[in-house]
């Protein structure tokens, strides 16, 4: 039987998944600190991007309370994905478009991957073609991750999705294969079939030996015909919120 959620039991859902943090996990309270860290990072007046993942949620929650105690005012966001913009709407924060808006003064997202020159690897929530546009586009860039997502060199853990258009995968699987790199279509948990983008695409994640040159490659990647974006940012990220549990209790560093 198929049931509508809504648009109110989202919000109740992904209340709930925020809602779950207690003192007795410090990593869920070291990713409420970075959540809040980025949040006042945010100054009355701005336009804010919004990105996509847990600890993200955290810092559209806290932005939500700083408006509604009147500590933030006159900001509006604006979504890189379906969940941003529930989570938006469910703490009062007025959304826009990119059609009337001509700028971005700071946009807030997570990562999967962070290396020493803060180059990132995103997407595992395949959302990180709507974030790279929102991304890119903000005056200043802050990303919140946990200490687990710090890499010596992109791609040592985590593969590069890359956003391909339904009828291109499989020859776009096979020009990533000349390039050297294992891809693999990404698939639904608890659904039958391939995870599908806010674009309607589908994503496949690639992994490589070495990323000894991730400009580049992202360059090479957008290039193979039926791509419409892939995983790796590079020099976008201008501040690095950095969670890390130390003695039992939840620390923020910055890089």
């Amino acid at each position: 039987m198929y049931v509508n959620l809504g648009y109110v039991h989202l919000c109740e859902f992904f209340g709930a998944v925020l809602g779950m943090t207690t003192a007795a996990d410090p990593v869920k309270l070291m990713k409420q600190e970075v959540g809040k860290a980025a949040a006042f990072e945010v100054s009355s007046g701005s336009i804010v991007g919004l990105g996509t993942g847990s600890t993200t949620a955290y810092a559209i929650q806290y932005l939500g309370d700083r408006l509604k105690s009147g500590d933030l005012k006159d900001i509006v966001g604006v979504a890189t994905s379906f969940q941003a913009e529930v989570l938006a709407k469910q703490y009062g924060i007025p959304l826009t478009t990119l059609d009337a808006i001509d700028h971005i003064d700071v946009a807030i997202d997570g990562a999967d991957e962070v290396d020493p020159q803060k180059n990132l690897i995103k997407g595992g929530g395949a959302a990180h073609t709507r974030e790279k546009v929102i991304d890119y586009l903000a005056n200043r860039f802050i990303v919140v991750v946990d200490s687990g997502k710090l890499v010596d060199r992109l791609g040592s853990v985590f593969p590069v999705p890359v956003e391909v258009i339904p009828m291109a995968v499989a020859p776009v699987i096979q020009a990533i294969q000349k390039l050297g790199g294992q891809p693999e279509l990404r698939m639904g948990v608890k659904k039958a079939g391939p995870v599908i983008t806010d674009q309607g695409n589908m994503v496949v994640d690639v992994k490589f030996d070495r990323i000894d040159d991730p400009e580049n490659l992202e360059k090479v990647l957008n290039n193979i015909p039926g791509v419409l974006e892939n995983g790796i940012f590079v020099n976008c990220a201008d501040l690095v919120l950095v969670g890390e549990v130390k003695d039992g209790q939840p620390v923020v560093r910055k890089i």
